[in-house]
């Protein structure tokens, strides 16, 4: 990744709490031709939270530099926080993403009120987005969207058993089927690519999927994860606390 993603945060309206690399570079699968997705957390002055315009809750932005692609969404601290609280797999990974842009602090706190807000629910939300990547996959035949469906079958699945978030489908290796790698390395040639003449075919890919698939809503139903986050009176806290400059 270029060194001059450590600039962007820096430059944008609002003071940055944290940005971080995700989507390809941090599922372990980027294309030479990838974009860099920036996500992270802003901080609006109070100024902005309590007059009566509407807070600037997400700002986005696009641009190419260098001939890369950058794609940046960050969130006001306290709309990164509601969603957090909830059964959130995004903002999850992105909080706890190892590709770290810009730190902070606040993004320490939020890393170790991280485990807090964990539950048995984030499985769904991993279930949901599998269903939508492999329809994708169903109608286009793109070797992205079926990597993307294990990726997240695979991530939700050891979330549930350990309580950790693990979004790099190359350390997920040994817990799915014996082509994944190979199929990585295909995707790592185009990002749009179809999926190769030599991969598995799609009766196959139906069946792993479909066991996967069942894998984590047995390990969702077997979980220790509580059912609910409880965390929520420390994280109001932070928000507060960092809002007024405490």
């Amino acid at each position: 990744m270029p060194g001059w993603l450590a600039d962007v945060p820096a430059g944008q309206p609002y003071p940055p709490v944290f940005a971080t690399v995700s989507g390809a570079h941090l599922y372990g699968f980027p294309s030479a031709d990838s974009d860099v997705d920036l996500r992270g957390v802003h901080l609006l002055p109070v100024e902005r939270v309590v007059g009566l315009r509407e807070p600037e809750e997400t700002v986005s932005r696009s641009w190419r530099r260098e001939g890369v692609e950058v794609d940046l969404v960050t969130h006001d601290l306290a709309k990164f926080c509601r969603l957090l609280l909830r059964r959130n797999g995004y903002v999850l990974e992105q909080l706890l993403s190892p590709l770290v842009v810009a730190t902070s602090a606040v993004h320490e706190e939020l890393i170790a009120l991280a485990p807090g807000c964990l539950t048995r629910h984030h499985a769904h939300h991993y279930l949901g987005f599998s269903r939508t990547q492999w329809r994708l996959f169903q109608r286009t035949g793109e070797l992205k969207p079926l990597l993307y469906t294990f990726r997240v079958l695979l991530t939700g699945t050891h979330l549930m058993r350990t309580g950790e978030v693990v979004a790099d489908l190359t350390a997920l290796l040994p817990y799915g089927p014996p082509y994944l790698e190979e199929l990585i390395e295909a995707k790592r040639a185009a990002e749009h690519g179809a999926l190769p003449a030599d991969a598995p075919d799609r009766v196959r890919l139906a069946r792993d999927v479909a066991a996967l698939t069942a894998t984590l809503e047995q390990a969702m139903a077997d979980s220790r994860l509580p059912e609910s986050s409880g965390a929520f009176d420390a994280v109001e806290d932070l928000v507060v606390r960092t809002r007024l400059g405490r």
